[in-house]
């Protein structure tokens, strides 16, 4: 019995379905394999390492310093603190030094305990004792930017005749270092780049895309100039002037180029 004309239209349509369905899975997988193929193959990279550093004379310096008071109470410790530390804020704003560069970097207080033995009589002698609160320790600790750097050592002998303790610095460093980790950064990666053009030209290959960038170090180390660490802070002692010295600002990267 012959199909109707409805029904192999019908056949062959179903038929192409299932031919163009094959196809279309065979390409898939065909598609599949060749991107698995490609994300799996090696690249063929080399990586070159590059350094740059700038120096700069430090255009401020930062001295930090505690005040340590103890009293019976905690009132009577603050209180004393409060009295060196107004004359220390004195003192720094008649040597020019703004508002806006002291910072109080911590402030506590702490009780102060001894240790007393039970009390012997003619009859016994308890074992053992016990640690009381005899009196409190308040601190305060402050850190000043000195942007006169030409200062520092007058301003540190001053301090140092306050009763403020603790007395430590200077540390000069740079305001603002942006423009210098810019210029360390920029003179690391030509320092690469040199590298690479050497290497490729030496090993007759060509360099492509950069398909990784690193970056480290773009901090500052100070050079310190010879006389400048202190011995002591005492007002005998402590120079007028303090050697500033340089700082370097160093980077490092790391360039990956793909090869030709």
């Amino acid at each position: 019995m012959e199909m109707s004309l409805e029904r192999k239209m019908r056949f062959y349509r179903i038929i192409k379905f299932v031919l163009l369905a094959f196809l279309i899975a065979v390409g898939v997988s065909y598609l599949t394999e060749t991107i698995r193929d490609q994300s799996n193959r090696p690249e063929n990279t080399i990586s070159f390492s590059g350094h740059g550093e700038v120096t700069a004379v430090p255009d401020i310096a930062n001295v930090y310093f505690t005040v340590n008071k103890e009293a019976k109470t905690v009132k009577e410790a603050q209180a004393l603190v409060a009295i060196v530390e107004k004359n220390s804020l004195d003192f720094l704003k008649g040597a020019n030094v703004l508002e806006k560069d002291i910072k109080t970097a911590n402030a506590s207080f702490s009780p102060k305990y001894e240790y007393k033995s039970s009390i012997c009589n003619q009859y016994s002698c308890p074992p053992g004792g016990n640690s009381v609160i005899v009196g409190y320790t308040a601190t305060e600790s402050i850190t000043v930017k000195v942007r006169n750097t030409d200062d520092v050592g007058k301003i540190m002998q001053g301090l140092g005749t306050l009763g403020v303790s603790d007395l430590s610095g200077p540390n000069f460093a740079i305001d603002n270092e942006d423009g210098l980790k810019a210029e360390a950064r920029k003179a690391a990666i030509l320092d690469a780049k040199v590298k690479a053009k050497a290497l490729a030209k030496d090993l007759g290959v060509r360099l492509g895309k950069i398909t990784s960038f690193n970056e480290s170090g773009n901090y500052p180390v100070p050079m310190y100039a010879k006389g400048m660490m202190l011995d002591s802070v005492s007002s005998e002692s402590a120079p007028a002037v303090i050697p500033k010295g340089e700082n370097i600002i160093s980077s490092d990267v790391s360039i990956t180029y793909e090869i030709r």
